[in-house]
């Protein structure tokens, strides 16, 4: 089931794809392509490639490609896009053929699905797609150097080739020198050096631009500096680096990341690991030529095969690192401030940086490679139902789990969170029509107390001014607060808390967009917006909020939701009863406080109590988790689990009492083992490391 439904998201995906760009207007889709079939491009102008400044690929790349446009001029680039979609499914499938064995059939079986699925969804692929670009071309001349059945001679033949598309793979010869295989290396030096030859004589003005004029492409296409070209010398001219000071630094850091990049490449390629040292290699080419554009940086994603981690626990986040990376834009990644700003820049080029040169990838001789240190799990807990839990596949996880990938699923939960409460139906009739709505129903319930609250809040300074600090401040820390807390003292715990949290915010985001709803603030009957003062209902100013966020996601309240969910786990984690009492008394002030400030209903709040309702009854129905984890009774389990395995044998040694001289062999267990205790001769002998 797994592997079918995989097959049919890449199909999913490949065809939207594929879509996207058809369905564009003539004159924006493929606009690099425009370089080859537009009016003023390859095929039309007898003059330079270089004459102006969208072409940027080698004379050569020009000389090869240049009859196959006009199968994409005459069917108006379908026949292009399908192509470079076949180019995508055959780098997936070699992809998936390169993995260092031994492969288990599982992964043997998903490799492919999953290889595509990822590739599509890069962006680098989506670039290439939207522009009409080539890059992929070299990347899987290159991977099929990697199969098994590849002679040397054929490998050397391809690099070369690949090499004569984009010279900076003339880095792969290098990989193969180093390997002791001088004559594909040499082959490969040579077969760049033919077919660079080959253009020159076929386009002497053009190779003479690009080689002599740009050297080697420098110059050409966008400006060097901007954020699209994530190569080391794109980041030193941003940094505000210029003339022979960065050329110099540039020289040396482009030297140290190519020494230290290539001689790991050597190392995983012995260690028969050649998918990553190809991908290793790439993301070397990246970081050193002039320029590395979007659609040149598919090695970054190739480098997911290096496994990283002792423990099982950490093995995803490399993975999930360099998968958010490709596939999700800077602003995703991380918040657009000063320090973390930069970082979502350049992150292409920091993740090709550290799978180059920093991350430790396992060795396939390590103990780790296929035994990762395990992580303790729990079985589901069985509730009074028998159907209950309907995923009795799943374990529940005991230690501690991995912080950054804990922090990247948070980041990008959080702006998928944004993103669509941003992008809910805010339409202002609608939105009034449900406001009136719920106050018909408070108004037949007598809980209509929102009006002469708010009065009394906004005649009262100290209390205004109170609620609505208390409004903009304790919505966010109070939650992740409780969340550190958690992660540091009681893991298990955090993560049977996470969860109907998460739950509880989806179910949140469900209502928002269908039930679009103005808060009493916006909806012109006499209330006081006591934060921003009285409003153009109109043209509504909240500072910077006011197109980031939608104002008319107010129904349920996820103040009231997520100060619900931090008084239940503190009522329930809280050693003292005053303890308790005040994290129950968190939601009862956040209700008095959204319903005083006039940003919500008091059923909003109701809807905030049952979405975190629904959370904990989705997880008891899926999960089997119906209480809290006792962190006493699996604290050994975790504290053995962190010190590794070979604290475990240490403590499965301590339990082994040892007999006083003369005392007769007595059955012992370790680890749940029995075992014979021989009697020891002498007291003062040394006790036998066997034991």
């Amino acid at each position: 089931m797994v592997l079918g439904a995989l097959w049919l998201l890449a199909g999913l995906l490949a065809a939207r794809q594929a879509a996207a760009v058809l369905r564009l207007p003539p004159d924006e889709r493929l606009t690099d392509l425009e370089t080859w079939i537009g009016e003023q491009g390859v095929l039309h102008v007898g003059g330079s490639l270089y004459d102006g400044d969208a072409f940027t690929g080698t004379p050569f790349s020009g000389l090869v490609l240049k009859p196959l446009t006009r199968a994409a001029e005459q069917s108006l680039g379908v026949a292009w896009t399908f192509g470079t979609l076949l180019l995508v499914v055959v780098l997936g499938l070699v992809a998936a053929r390169a993995l260092p064995g031994p492969v288990s059939r599982r992964t043997s079986l998903v490799a492919a699905p999953l290889a595509i699925c990822l590739l599509t969804l890069s962006l680098p692929v989506r670039n290439t797609f939207t522009l009409g670009q080539t890059s992929i071309i070299p990347v899987l001349l290159v991977v099929l150097t990697v199969l098994p059945r590849t002679s040397g001679r054929q490998a050397g033949v391809l690099i070369g080739v690949a090499a004569a598309l984009q010279p900076a793979l003339l880095l792969f010869g290098v990989v193969m020198w180093l390997l002791g295989q001088r004559r594909s290396a040499a082959l490969a030096g040579a077969t760049f050096a033919a077919c660079t030859a080959l253009a020159w004589a076929a386009m002497p003005h053009d190779s003479g631009s690009y080689w002599v004029h740009h050297l080697g492409g420098a110059g050409l296409g966008e400006p060097a500096d901007s954020l699209a070209n994530q190569s080391l010398h794109g980041l030193l001219l941003r940094i505000g680096l210029e003339g022979p000071a960065e050329l110099a630094l540039l020289a040396v850091l482009a030297a140290a990341a190519a020494v230290v990049g290539l001689r790991r490449a050597v190392r995983y390629a012995r260690d028969g690991q050649l998918l990553l040292a190809a991908a290793i290699t790439g993301c070397v080419a990246l970081a050193v030529s002039p320029t590395s554009w979007q659609y040149q940086q598919l090695w970054i994603l190739l480098a997911v095969v290096g496994r990283v981690g002792r423990r099982a626990a950490d093995r995803l986040v490399w993975p999930v690192l360099v998968v958010l990376v490709m596939t999700l834009s800077r602003t995703a990644l991380l918040p657009d401030l000063k320090i973390a700003g930069h970082i979502g820049y350049n992150a292409p080029l920091l993740a090709a940086l550290a799978a180059a040169c920093l991350v430790p990838f396992v060795s396939r001789t390590s103990p780790q490679w296929d035994s990762p240190e395990p992580t303790p799990v729990q079985e589901p807990h069985r509730g009074r139902f028998a159907w209950v839990p309907l995923l009795r596949f799943v374990r529940r996880p005991l230690s501690r789990p991995n912080l950054l990938l804990e922090l990247m699923f948070i980041r990008v939960g959080y702006f998928a969170y944004s993103w669509i409460r941003a992008h809910a139906p805010d339409e202002r009739g609608i939105a009034e029509g449900h406001g009136h709505q719920v106050l018909s129903i408070e108004s037949f319930l007598h809980i209509d107390i929102e009006h002469w609250f708010n009065l009394l809040v906004a005649d009262t300074p100290w209390l205004r001014d109170g609620m609505n600090w208390y409004y903009s401040t304790f919505h966010f820390l109070i939650p992740l607060s409780l969340l550190g807390w958690l992660y540091l003292r009681r893991p298990a715990t955090y993560r049977w808390a996470r969860t109907p949290l998460a739950f509880a915010t989806l179910l949140a985001l469900v209502g928002f967009w269908l039930y679009p709803l103005a808060p009493p603030r916006l909806m012109g009957l006499g209330y006081v917006d006591t934060a921003h003062g009285p409003q153009d209902l109109s043209n509504p100013d909240f500072g910077a909020l006011t197109k980031l966020s939608n104002q008319y996601a107010a129904m349920p309240s996820l103040h009231v939701g997520w100060s619900l969910w931090c008084g239940v786990v503190i009522a329930l984690v809280a050693p003292y009863l005053w303890m308790k009492i005040l994290g129950m008394l968190y939601p009862l002030l956040t209700v008095a406080v959204i319903v005083g400030t006039a940003n919500h209903y008091v059923l909003d709040a109701v809807g905030g109590a049952a979405v975190v309702a629904a959370g904990f009854g989705l997880q008891y129905v899926l999960l089997g988790v119906g209480r809290k984890p006792a962190e006493e009774a699996n604290g050994s389990v975790t504290a053995m689990l962190s010190a590794g395995a070979r604290g475990v044998r240490e403590r499965a040694r301590a339990l082994v009492r040892r007999p006083r001289a003369g005392e007769p062999g007595e059955m012992s267990q370790v680890a749940g083992v029995p075992q014979a205790v021989p009697q020891e001769k002498d007291a003062a002998e040394p006790a036998d490391a066997s034991r």
